[in-house]
């Protein structure tokens, strides 16, 4: 899935993580002239919410008010709506087995997802599909949130925005 405003591409893998340095190694390979981020699916609640949190992110170094020095980062801060980066890793960040992996490519040619699912396992967007009861319990969200929201991709949603607004 591609966004309008911007050259976001978003995909989700099913990936057994061996050893998870030598992966960002060889996406860092990969990836010379554009931003790749490789997140935890489980923490993400939908297309929608990991395509406004990376808006959110290129933003934030547009107006010199980002949290992490590299998009990437900013992109994993702001998807799991925490301001200490350490955090933000531990709810979106990669953990050796087997993983839901979203992956966030921002400035990257048309290619770039044949050269991921060379180091992937095949594309599974199935992985993007919110679970509601695994992001209830990574960020504590009750069901009357949820019913006031709507949805739980809107409670991440309205999560982030409140971060960039400061709260």
């Amino acid at each position: 899935m591609k966004s309008n405003e911007y050259d976001i591409q978003i995909a989700g893998f099913k990936h057994n993580v061996t050893d998870f340095r030598k992966l960002v190694k060889k996406a860092d390979e990969i990836s010379k002239k554009c931003t790749l981020q490789l997140l935890d699916a489980d923490g993400i609640a939908g297309y929608e919410h990991i395509i406004h949190a990376t808006v959110h992110a290129i933003n934030a170094f547009k107006r010199n008010e980002n949290i992490a020095k590299d998009l990437g980062l900013e992109i994993c801060v702001r998807a799991s709506a925490q301001r200490q980066i350490s955090k933000a890793l531990d709810i979106l960040g990669m953990k050796e087995g087997q993983m839901n992996l979203c992956l966030v490519a921002v400035d990257c040619n048309e290619g770039i997802m044949d050269k991921v699912e060379e180091i992937l396992d095949k594309k599974d967007d199935e992985v993007l599909i919110p679970d509601e009861n695994k992001l209830k319990t990574i960020y504590g969200i009750s069901d009357s949130e949820i019913n006031a929201a709507g949805n739980i991709s809107k409670i991440m949603m309205e999560k982030t925005t409140l971060l960039v607004l400061g709260s």
